[in-house]
């Protein structure tokens, strides 16, 4: 792109006197001109719908304008700034090579939770946590059987004859059992089940600019 220089000072010949050869307005003088502006004039840029080549430059935008203003790449950087996460479904170029801008480090296999000050697993950004198998934990299932009776019913003959070898009784005598307080105690260890506390996700490239 070119600016028109005029070469010829035309106000100047009004001061010269007459019979001057440099009062006379040249033809070539006009040539010279004329081929300048047109010069110029090619190189320039359309008001309406231009098409630049070359490498165009404009001001950048300052951050937070929102306006029909050019913006340009420098302005985009304004918009990623270093510790913003950038997310694609499809494409999974390094956003430093699709901006032309910043240090990116890929995200995977994890999702992102919002800073919760009140909860020691959220409450300082960029920490991490969390497993896709869900454990659960060693524990102990214990059973108390504070102790029983068993009542047990001997119904003897009449004449309490003591056949066999019995000692003998009277008739319809009862005799009871105590068992003793007894104590039951199971242990179990936890078991894994891989991928079971996964919530609903969708998968994406995930990138954090780094620098």
């Amino acid at each position: 792109m070119s600016n028109y220089t005029k070469s010829t000072n035309f106000t100047s010949k009004d001061s010269l006197p007459s019979g001057d050869a440099l009062k006379i307005v040249k033809g070539a003088e006009f040539d010279t001109e004329f081929n300048a502006i047109a010069t110029a004039v090619a190189t320039k840029a359309d008001l309406a719908s231009p098409t630049f080549t070359g490498t165009p430059l404009a001001p950048t935008a300052a951050a937070g304008t929102s306006s029909t203003q050019i913006a340009t790449t420098a302005f985009l950087a304004t918009l990623y700034p270093v510790g913003t996460i950038y997310t694609n479904i499809s494409d999974s170029t390094n956003p430093g090579t699709l901006f032309g801008f910043g240090t990116w480090e890929a995200i995977t296999g994890r999702v992102v939770v919002g800073l919760d000050a009140g909860n020691a697993a959220f409450d300082t950004v960029g920490e991490t946590g969390g497993s896709a198998d869900a454990i659960v934990v060693s524990h102990t299932h214990t059973i108390t059987d504070a102790g029983h009776v068993h009542s047990v019913g001997v119904k003897m003959d009449a004449a309490g004859a003591g056949a066999g070898g019995y000692v003998n009784y009277d008739a319809n005598t009862t005799f009871n059992t105590n068992s003793a307080t007894t104590g039951i105690v199971i242990n179990s260890t936890g078991s894994s089940g891989t991928n079971a506390n996964l919530q609903p996700y969708v998968v994406a490239y995930v990138w954090k600019r780094t620098a």
